[in-house]
């Protein structure tokens, strides 16, 4: 078997983490502000404060997910 830089659970951890990160920035979409009109949406709290916190936690996860220990194989 190679070895990798990661195990398994690390790159499960790290999908988990990258899908956080989009939840997030999914929240943040929406309409925007115009010329024409204004969207007053864009002032919300889940866009202005729910979101980034989403994001924030998705990155700090991300470090989580990488600094995770990975078990050592026993070697006969």
């Amino acid at each position: 078997m190679k070895n990798f830089a990661f195990s398994k659970i690390n790159y499960i951890l790290l999908a988990a983490g990258f899908i956080i990160i989009v939840v997030g920035f999914i929240l943040m979409s929406g309409d925007a502000t115009t010329e024409a009109a204004f969207c007053p949406d864009i002032f919300s709290t889940v866009r202005i404060k729910v979101a980034p916190m989403v994001c924030l936690f998705g990155f700090l996860f991300e470090i989580v997910a990488i600094l995770w220990p990975a078990k050592k194989e026993l070697e006969n």
